[in-house]
């Protein structure tokens, strides 16, 4: 067998990392393109804007489910073979989400997508450590981080572009040529090393792995249907919530037995891994929950096209940028948890500015926030990674970042169900009590009736169409005035769930050791 450190491959390894990160532009790219779209898809597959999210929830879980069984995967039919398969499944879903007709079917093309694209990160990963030698690991690794962040920038503003000008049907199609240029220089400049090539796999948990889908499963179709079931009043969301807990119980249970399990919790006995577990859960939850439900209140109350929301929403990556530029630095000099610290009060900050916007707003109101959530959300998570894994085993590595990268797509997941969910269900509680106010014995309505009836008869319109025309106006207010009040609602809710991760920030024990220079650089 060859030494792993004298191997190295026939290619330039910045050919090999163009390679990957043409396939981890693609996936990453992806999981922002389509938030601005939803309410294109919805419209144009008739259904509502809070089963559009399913759109996004789909991919996230199904994601979730593949990451932990790639190492063994990868093992097993080699990794060259294994990411190449992954890029012409996700590239071939891509084009299925486009032809899609209706709404069932694009959410099974977004769960193929996404057991498609669940292995491309953390495989490309793995291939830029082995490719480049130790002393330029890390610049690799922060070239790939930057294309990382690119991609989020360009997402929204690209399919804005494209739902505005072409279709949604394009947020998809454009994966077709990024997706045959990746594989096609997978295929000719990756190879696998030598020790990999002998590497036994084991047998994979397939129990372990079979329970994770039920359980993950049942959980988010659950909190999908919950709001159109009326929740636990239907026995389909009982069985839902049966299914979840029963098959999360037996997952803890047989994962904790078997000797190989497929996500190994025995890792949680670290406690700053376990803290950066329950980190990574919340942050995934609030970002992803927020990027999904700020282009629909920028669409449907606000009124802005696609392309517009789009660009309101891609400065979230500069901030990101900015963050982790100031984040590499200045962790060295002081405690990595006063600045974790300090990136939960920003990110509380920035929910409490968007929770004071109102229908009047100027695009600006809602950028500065945005951009400072992204350096928020970066200045906690690079500290957030040296302390999570900081008191592993170094032999335990692997497993604790296949659990960290699962709980954070798990929490998106989770962040974009329950944040939906809650607008909705906020939208109907704020109607019912303003449509009180709908009456002749109103005074202020009274009055406004009485004007906007005048103004119309003067434009034409009959006594009874007036009354009418003028009645719907009122109601179309009340809607984007109870509208606006659940999203508010929700916004100044997520600063007290900001605001609780500042103590928990400092439940980490210091560093004992620094992480590898190219782990950091992954994150």
């Amino acid at each position: 067998m060859a030494d792993t450190k004298e191997w190295r491959p026939k290619a330039n390894p910045w050919l090999i990392a163009g390679a990957v990160m043409a396939a981890t532009f693609m996936e990453v790219l992806d999981t922002s393109v389509a938030n601005v779209a939803l309410n294109h898809i919805a419209g144009n597959l008739s259904a509502s804007t809070d089963e559009a999210t399913w759109v996004l929830t789909s991919y996230l879980v199904s994601n979730a489910v593949v990451l932990p069984a790639t190492g063994w995967l990868g093992r097993y039919f080699g990794r060259r073979k294994f990411l190449i398969s992954c890029i012409c499944i996700f590239t071939l879903a891509s084009a299925w989400c486009g032809l899609a007709n209706s709404l069932g079917m694009l959410i099974l093309a977004r769960v193929l997508q996404g057991a498609g694209g669940g292995a491309l990160q953390p495989i490309a990963q793995a291939i830029l450590l082995e490719t480049f030698p130790a002393e330029k690991r890390g610049s690799a690794m922060s070239v790939y981080a930057m294309g990382v962040v690119v991609a989020p920038i360009l997402g929204p503003t690209l399919g804005g572009w494209m739902t505005d000008n072409l279709t949604w049907r394009w947020v998809f199609y454009i994966n077709l040529p990024i997706g045959i240029l990746a594989a096609a220089l997978c295929f000719l400049f990756l190879e696998d090393p030598p020790y990999l090539k002998d590497s036994k796999p084991g047998r994979i948990d397939y129990i372990g792995f079979s329970l994770l889908t039920l359980w993950i499963g049942c959980l988010q179709v659950m909190l999908d249907k919950g709001q159109d079931e009326d929740w636990f009043s239907s026995i389909f969301i009982c069985v839902l919530a049966a299914g979840a807990v029963v098959g999360f119980v037996a997952f803890l249970i047989w994962e904790l037995r078997v000797p190989n399990p497929i996500v190994n919790l025995r890792v949680l006995l670290d406690g700053n891994l376990s803290i950066g577990v329950i980190l990574n859960f919340t942050v995934g939850a609030i970002l992803f929950g927020t990027t999904a439900v700020l282009p629909q209140f920028l669409q449907n109350l606000m009124n802005y096209p696609a392309l517009q929301s789009g660009l309101v929403m891609s400065p979230r990556g500069l901030g990101a940028i900015l963050g982790s530029i100031v984040a590499g630095r200045i962790i060295s000099k002081i405690d990595g948890r006063l600045w974790m610290a300090q990136g939960a009060v920003l990110l509380a900050v920035t929910m409490y500015l968007l929770g004071q916007v109102n229908l009047s707003i100027a695009p600006g109101n809602v950028i500065w926030p945005i951009v400072i959530s992204g350096f928020a959300v970066t200045s906690i998570f690079v500290p957030m990674t040296t302390f999570s894994m900081a008191t592993v085993p170094r032999q335990n590595m692997g497993d604790a970042t296949g659990v960290t990268s699962l709980v954070r797509n798990l929490g998106g997941s989770v962040g974009i169900s329950v944040i939906t969910a809650l607008v909705t269900r906020g939208t109907q509680a704020h109607q019912n009590l303003l449509v009180g106010h709908m009456t002749p014995y109103d005074a202020p309505f009274r009055n406004q009736l009485a004007t906007m009836q005048h103004s119309l008869a003067v434009q034409g319109a009959g006594p009874v169409a007036a009354q009418h025309e003028a009645y719907g106006m009122m109601y179309q207010v009340l809607q984007h005035q109870a509208g606006l009040w659940a999203y508010v609602d929700q916004f100044r809710m997520l600063v007290l769930a900001c605001a609780l991760l500042v103590p928990l920030v400092f439940l980490f024990k210091k560093a004992s050791r620094p992480l590898p220079k190219e782990m950091a650089g992954a994150h």
